[in-house]
């Protein structure tokens, strides 16, 4: 089986993990007996997940324990047929010697090391988990209930409590497309719900062409899209007629400012693919680095490839895509959440689809910053700030949409406000985020004002006023001039 990680990765990963925690450990000798057994513990914990997930035992099971091990300490060498039989007989979780002398020092020094350590064991396990890339419930079931051991022991010691929240196995459970979690009885859609979902027709390209002309604005942008789609249109022709077809990326990136759509267009383009048979699924994921990017060694990768896994068959959203690469620090995680995202890149290119969305100079910083990325991303759509009628066609837009009407005087009032928002923006502008803003703070301030009339009518319960917009734009403190 392909894995996300090597067993040359999970070893460097490992490695660094220990040596950091080593670095904290004041007591030179319980730092000189951790560097020598820690090993033998970690190694017997991957022993112990294994057994948990059912016992079976691959290569790639051999290769990720003959990576356990740090600088200075042998390196083992089991065969298969020894990792099976230790696998099969894992005796039970028992806390490492030095675990005792960890706590003696953290009563003396008042410190919280020995519940650090905590942490560090439930990310080993979970690294050596994702030998088969996946974290399945029996694994983190029992990553808790190691965790629980020593937590038990720190807490019978008076240890003092931790500052920060410990981490929690479960949180990182591999979910599949194909298996979602259960959902509680009461959220089971009724039988006739469920067959009218399953009966509702998908959009067709046509139709998801139509929407992509609606939106306001975009115009080179849409001029992209068509040409991708003639593009993709022409290559399938092509290849039904036997002439070669030269290698072509799908992967997109999108440029530009807040607010200017681009997860929208991105939505968009995800049925297109799939209306076209580019993909399975057609499914859009939305993540930013928090989404792709932990912070403890080992911890990343696992979360980098539930994304993937999450958007197999469709297309994954990276907004702010340039967080990942936006640090000097060589120990900075989000370098590790773009190779495995490259690698499940390559190893899914048939059903998987990356657009990556950003500020167009930090974009192409992050761009240069790995050769596999400026080999993957060749195609750049550049989305331009909404003009001032446009901000207003948005903002009469959600008015319709919800309900809500701008008396003349209203829409003379946002129509210069907004062209002067346009001309006057700095880097703080947030396009149609700032026109979205504008309209759900006036009908708050419609709501204070229609809740004292008596009976109101339809017409005033729909009517957003000069005065109401101008109220949401000044904080509530009102001006007479436009």
């Amino acid at each position: 089986m392909k894995g996300s990680i090597t067993a040359a990765a999970v070893h460097k990963q490992y490695e660094e993990g220990l040596s950091a925690f080593r670095r904290q450990i004041p007591d030179a000798a319980l730092r000189e007996r951790f560097s020598r057994e820690a090993d033998i513990f970690f190694r017997a914990c991957a022993l112990g997940a294994w057994q948990r997930d059912g016992g079976t035992v691959s290569p790639r099971h051999v290769e990720y324990y003959n990576a356990v091990y740090t600088r200075g300490n042998p390196v083992p060498s089991i065969l298969f047929w020894e990792l099976s039989s230790a696998v099969s007989g894992y005796p039970g979780f028992q806390p490492p010697d030095f675990f005792a002398r960890m706590r003696a020092c953290d009563r003396v020094a008042g410190s919280g090391l020995s519940r650090k350590f905590i942490d560090l064991t439930v990310l080993n396990i979970l690294l050596f988990a994702a030998v088969d890339d996946v974290v399945s419930e029996a694994e983190a079931g029992f990553a808790e209930s190691c965790a629980n051991a020593l937590t038990a022991l720190c807490d019978r010691d008076g240890l003092k409590e931790r500052t920060s929240a410990p981490v929690s196995p479960r949180e990182f459970i591999t979910r599949r497309p194909e298996e979602p979690a259960a959902r509680p009885e009461a959220a089971q859609p009724a039988a006739g719900e469920a067959a009218k979902e399953e009966s509702k027709p998908e959009p067709t390209l046509e139709e998801l062409m139509a929407q992509l002309d609606s939106l306001c604005g975009l115009r080179k942008v849409k001029e992209d899209v068509k040409s991708l789609v003639n593009l993709i249109k022409v290559r399938r022709l092509r290849e039904e007629q036997g002439l070669p077809t030269p290698p072509m990326s799908l992967h997109l990136v999108f440029l530009g400012n807040p607010g200017t759509g681009k997860t929208t267009v991105a939505r968009l383009l995800a049925g297109i693919y799939h209306a076209m048979g580019v993909l399975p699924k057609g499914q859009l994921v939305e993540v930013d680095r928090s989404g792709l990017v932990a912070g403890f060694v080992g911890q990343t990768a696992i979360k980098t490839g539930e994304a993937v896994q999450k958007a197999l068959g469709g297309v994954l959203f990276i907004d702010e895509a340039y967080a990942l690469a936006g640090s000097d620090n060589a120990n900075d995680f989000g370098r590790e959440a773009v190779e495995v995202l490259l690698k499940g890149m390559e190893d899914h290119r048939k059903d998987l689809i990356v657009i990556v969305a950003g500020y167009t100079g930090p974009m192409e910083k992050f761009l240069h910053s790995n050769p596999g990325l400026e080999s993957r991303f060749n195609k750049y759509f550049y989305f331009d700030d909404y003009d001032g009628g446009e901000l207003l066609a948005i903002l009469r837009s959600m008015c319709e949409k919800n309900g809500y009407t701008l008396t003349p005087e209203a829409d003379a009032w946002a129509e210069n406000h907004l062209k002067e928002l346009y001309e006057e923006r700095d880097e703080n502008f947030g396009n149609a985020r700032d026109v979205r803003n504008l309209f759900e703070r006036a009908i708050a301030r419609q709501a204070d004002r229609v809740a004292a009339l008596d009976a109101p009518s339809r017409e005033e319960l729909m009517a957003l006023t000069d005065a109401d917009l101008r109220l949401a734009d000044n904080g509530g403190q009102d001006q007479t001039g436009a």
